[in-house]
């Protein structure tokens, strides 16, 4: 029989998951310790890692259930069968890919620069376990700029600015027709022992929705690496809610570790979720111990289930807009897998002047909290936003690639009221385009009354694609800067195989997520083809993210096939 020390802080999930998992064993059908821990069921998803909850849950009698490895294999085949039965509530925004536009009519393109990440992280997490994401749940953009760079790529330093830039034009290895055009815009970096000094609030979300292995047990464990690289002059406060909100830690110094990561082995899950009211306390707390000239942060970590107080999307972006002009910025690590508010995290975090991270594992919480700690917490630029005008002489069309919850009204671009945004120190911000160019056989027809620019002299100009302008503020300005850069069409190389490893690995990364959301421009693109150009562009790869992109796209190929 299997007995439960308390119920009030253990989900409908988990508490399905135990009877699920006692019935297995009174039925006397799970495999002996002799015997393989693989349990079949049909139509089930992948296997998923299933921790110890021994600490949480205690089982007593039957002798099946006395020994640690019945445990395990009881909540692995629960888990299994939870999977297949529990409908998927993740809450995804939807955005139409960009179109493609004639320059004739549209010769601008502006947007909102975007160091966001969480898509292919939780992408990935999709594949791993067995299913296909949802196309909403591909925002392009932030695959490609998931990647550090593998190649010693010179980049050209934009005078008066915090950013150095480069380019390369190749034809595009999936339309003969048409050229990609790579805008790779890197922020200065800022060593760790110049970093200001930190005032960082954990906002964790500890509801009954966060318990789990890969949820509040693997955010503990990912706070941990932040904390251990924090320095004396650092502060950490840490608010939890659930029911309702509280401070579990008042603003302690890095150099008290033991007592920060105490804190953090204390948290458990249960209750409602006052996500709204958590989200107040932690500003309230962060202003008390504001630091002038410093980075004042909130980590909100969560799998975005508010449900109690303030939950619409809309007034968490409207508080957080507010809060934000008080110098505080918000960042949200997203957690969980059926429920996950995908399309409320992004937003805020948006809202703060922050960043969005999805947290899949241990290794993905140390490449954010750890190795790309500086891009994370750190604004070296804040309202960055980005305008391209093409040169009718050079192209007749271009479609941009991504960044489809950043575009923004040419007038914007010099409305400094317009929220854009923020680039972190070392953080690299690569943009795509798909170009139709002169002579080029264009996927519009012509207009019948509008002059033909394309035979106005620009001869001064004639050598340029495209003219590149970036506008911004410094982190404690409220009035934006210019700085601009000319595309020169010597760029353009005169096959993809020519290109650079970097243009043909996020080419192979661009064609793979606009394939994942169904794009039909890929419709003709196989994954094998996808494979091929990023194994031969993986460069240096220390961290083995590209080689592990690689793996990534085999096993959607595999998905896929098992489709047909």
């Amino acid at each position: 029989m299997l007995t439960i020390k308390s119920t009030a802080g253990i989900t409908g999930r988990s508490i399905l998951m135990i009877l699920i998992a006692g019935i297995l064993g009174a039925c006397n059908t799970l495999p002996s310790e002799s015997q393989p821990q693989n349990i079949a069921i049909e139509n089930a998803q992948a296997p998923v890692s299933i921790a110890d909850y021994g600490s949480r849950i205690g089982f007593k009698g039957g002798k099946n259930l006395g020994r640690l490895a019945n445990i395990k294999a009881e909540y692995k085949a629960a888990e299994y069968i939870y999977s297949s039965i529990q409908p998927d509530t993740a809450q995804y925004k939807n955005y139409s890919d960009n179109p493609i536009k004639q320059v004739v009519a549209e010769p601008v393109s502006t947007f909102s620069l975007d160091m966001d990440t969480a898509s292919y992280a939780n992408s990935r997490r999709f594949i791993s376990a067995g299913r296909m994401p949802h196309p909403d749940a591909v925002r392009v953009e932030e695959f490609i700029n998931y990647f550090p760079e593998a190649s010693n790529e010179k980049l050209i330093p934009l005078s008066g600015s915090p950013f150095a830039a480069t380019y390369e034009l190749a034809p595009s290895p999936w339309n003969t027709d048409k050229v990609l055009l790579r805008l790779n815009i890197k922020a200065n970096d800022v060593r760790m022992d110049q970093l200001p000094p930190s005032n960082l609030v954990f906002l964790i979300d500890t509801s009954g929705s966060m318990y789990g292995p890969d949820r509040l047990d693997l955010l503990k464990q990912s706070l941990k690496l932040l904390v251990n690289r924090l320095r004396p002059v650092d502060k950490v406060s840490i608010v939890t809610y659930a029911g309702e909100a509280g401070v579990a830690l008042e603003p302690t110094s890095g150099h008290n570790k033991a007592k920060i990561l105490a804190v953090i082995d204390k948290l458990e899950a249960r209750g409602s979720t006052a996500g709204g009211e958590g989200l107040k306390l932690a500003y309230k707390l962060a202003e008390s111990s504001q630091i002038n000239g410093g980075i004042n942060r909130i980590l909100l970590a969560t799998d975005g289930d508010f449900n109690v107080g303030i939950n619409s999307t809309e007034e968490l972006k409207a508080f957080v807009t507010a809060e934000k002009e008080k110098g505080i910025t918000l960042s949200t690590l997203g957690f969980g897998d059926d429920n996950l508010n995908d399309a409320m995290m992004v937003q805020i975090a948006d809202a703060g002047n922050g960043n969005y991270s999805y947290i899949d594992s241990l290794k993905e919480a140390q490449k954010v909290l750890q190795q790309e700690m500086s891009a994370t917490l750190v604004t070296v630029a804040k309202d960055a936003k980005a305008q391209i005008e093409f040169n009718p002489q050079q192209v007749l069309e271009y479609r941009q690639i991504g960044y489809e919850k950043r575009q923004l009204k040419q007038e914007d671009f010099n409305n400094d009221k317009v929220d854009a945004g923020d680039i972190g120190a070392g953080k690299k911000v690569t943009v795509l385009y798909e170009l139709t160019l002169a002579n080029g056989r264009p996927s519009i027809d012509p207009l019948r009354y509008q002059v033909n620019k394309t035979t106005v002299p620009i001869t001064s100009k004639s050598d340029e694609i495209a003219f590149l302008k970036l506008r911004w503020k410094a982190p404690q300005d409220k009035k934006s800067k210019l700085v601009s850069l000319p595309i020169k069409k010597k760029a353009l190389v005169s096959s993809f195989e020519q290109a650079g490893i970097e243009t043909r690995f996020i080419a192979a990364v661009a064609a793979y997520g606009q394939k994942l959301r169904h794009n039909p421009e890929l419709s003709q693109t196989s994954y094998q083809q996808i494979i091929s150009w990023a194994n031969h562009a993986k460069g240096k790869d220390p961290q083995g993210y590209r080689s592990k992109f690689v793996q990534l796209v085999k096993k959607t190929a595999t998905l896929e096939d098992k489709k047909k």
